[in-house]
């Protein structure tokens, strides 16, 4: 590790030192936590950048595709006959049986 310092403002200090005796945790350790958190979310708003530029350079390259709201529909269609067909056969086979 390295050594630095740091100039916080009297209330930050006291914040700290709070926090870092309610969890047992020193006030280092709670800075450098504060430091990695800062740098994490940096990294996740480039990942997040970099994602949606992905999305903004695939879009419409498949215009032969249905819509969205067109194939759920479809899904649904397709489940809902799925269903039916299920429960025909089933009422058949507990009528076989003689139930």
């Amino acid at each position: 590790m390295k050594r630095t310092q740091i100039y916080l403002e009297e209330s930050q200090d006291r914040r700290l030192a709070a926090r870092a005796a309610d969890t047992g945790r020193t006030k280092s350790d709670l800075i450098r936590d504060a430091i990695d958190r800062y740098f994490d979310e940096d990294d996740e708003a480039q990942a997040m950048a970099r994602f949606r530029d992905g999305l903004h350079g695939t879009a419409g390259i498949a215009p032969y595709l249905p819509s969205g709201d067109s194939y759920v529909a479809g899904l649904r269609r397709t489940d809902r006959a799925r269903e039916r067909l299920y429960q025909t056969e089933l009422s058949k086979s507990a009528n076989r049986a003689g139930c």
